[in-house]
């Protein structure tokens, strides 16, 4: 705060102005409440909100209010809430999930909702859904997976629907939220540059295994990928995409998508009906061989053998294959015989089996619940034995 003010910045705090809002103030504020008191340009930066850098440096994104606005609306078309709900959000509002569909989502629709300050307190916040009661929560797979263990089975029974995005959905904690609290997951994908929310499952509509259908006002297209037959690159557009990057090079400056349509860098596949499954990040794919090797698939097969793990599968350099997969694993009896016949019965290929498995403490995670997988690539790397600069 010192330093806020000593930047010249001046601080108003809403207890202070609590205290001179008298009788009629709040009779004129009742009646303008829809009059803005000064024109507003909707086209005009919201925020700007740095990506998650789960693969790498993260970027600047800068959202409108149209976008923001947006997209709480398409959200709000897909799910069902209702005024009589109660949102926990447990997410910071610094990444766009916790913002967009933690926050101004409820505050357009009329939800009440409650902001938890860090979704890391793992046994308070059951505590806190126990006496909150909420019907909503959103969260991610690894933060609802760490609460179930800290959660007594009444803590979260007054929920009626759990959203997860941000990372894949694991079948097993599906089905512990199902078992214990009688609570069904639905899952959605996004990015920060699309306000983040691009498609999400619905209690009524939903398919296992997908992160839903495009939301009301978006168009997609895929762009084919070399060794990728059955599904191509995602690329977006509507109201909800980004204004553009900050420039790095030119501060101030806006790089927009180009014509409108943005490059999320994940390989998908859409079926007949329009349900969106993720195959995999670009960068999330390894070459082995001269063969494309999805590194997201390996881990779905490493979760189903050791659901209580963490797992981060990352390629790192080999000088005959050009690349070779490593398992990264908090699991201390992962071992190579059991994750080779488990790979071999999902129908996976050898070479898709990882060569080695380094196991840790504890996975290297970024403030949003994400795997950072450039610093599990880094730690497989050290233990390894190999060139950090490779």
């Amino acid at each position: 705060m010192v330093a806020v003010e000593a930047g010249g910045a001046k601080l108003v705090w809403l207890e202070d102005i609590r205290e001179t809002i008298s009788a009629a103030d709040k009779a004129v504020a009742w009646l303008l409440w829809q009059r803005p008191l000064k024109a507003q340009d909707p086209a005009k930066p919201a925020v700007i909100l740095f990506t998650s850098g789960s693969e790498g440096t993260p970027k600047a994104v800068v959202l409108s209010n149209r976008n923001l606005l947006a997209n709480a609306r398409q959200v709000e078309a897909r799910l069902e809430l209702w005024p009589e709900d109660k949102l926990l959000n447990v997410l910071p509002v610094f990444h766009s999930y916790g913002l967009t569909g933690g926050t101004i989502l409820p505050l357009l629709v009329g939800v009440r909702y409650f902001l938890y300050p860090s979704p890391l307190h793992f046994k308070q916040i059951p505590q806190t859904a126990a006496k909150l009661k909420p019907t909503i929560l959103f969260a991610t797979d690894t933060f609802l997976t760490a609460y179930a263990r800290a959660a007594g089975d009444s803590d979260f029974e007054s929920l009626r629907l759990v959203v997860a995005g941000a990372e894949r959905v694991r079948a097993e904690t599906r089905r512990i939220w199902r078992e214990r609290f009688g609570a069904e997951i639905v899952e959605g994908y996004g990015m920060t540059e699309s306000s983040p929310v691009v498609a999400v499952n619905s209690a009524a509509h939903g398919r296992h295994g997908t992160v839903g259908r495009l939301l009301p006002g978006m168009r997609l297209q895929l762009e084919p990928v070399e060794g990728i037959d059955d599904g191509g690159k995602l690329w977006v557009a509507g109201p909800n995409v980004m204004m553009g990057y900050m420039s790095a090079d030119r501060p101030g400056t806006i790089v927009p998508p180009q014509n409108g349509w943005h490059d999320s860098g994940d390989i998908v596949a859409v079926d007949r009906d329009g349900f969106i499954e993720i195959k995999g990040r670009t960068k999330r794919f390894a070459k082995i061989a001269g063969e494309m090797v999805s590194l997201g698939a390996i881990e779905v097969v490493v979760h189903g053998l050791w659901p209580e793990g963490h797992h981060a599968v990352v390629s790192v350099p080999d000088k005959r294959r050009g690349e070779r997969i490593v398992l990264v694993t908090t699991e201390a009896a992962a071992e190579p015989n059991a994750l080779r016949e488990a790979s071999k019965q999902a129908g996976l290929a050898e070479l898709m089996v990882p060569a080695d498995i380094v196991t840790v403490a504890d996975l290297p995670m970024l403030g949003s619940g994400k795997t950072d997988y450039p610093g599990a690539r880094r730690l497989a790397m050290e233990m390894l034995g190999l060139d950090a600069a490779a």
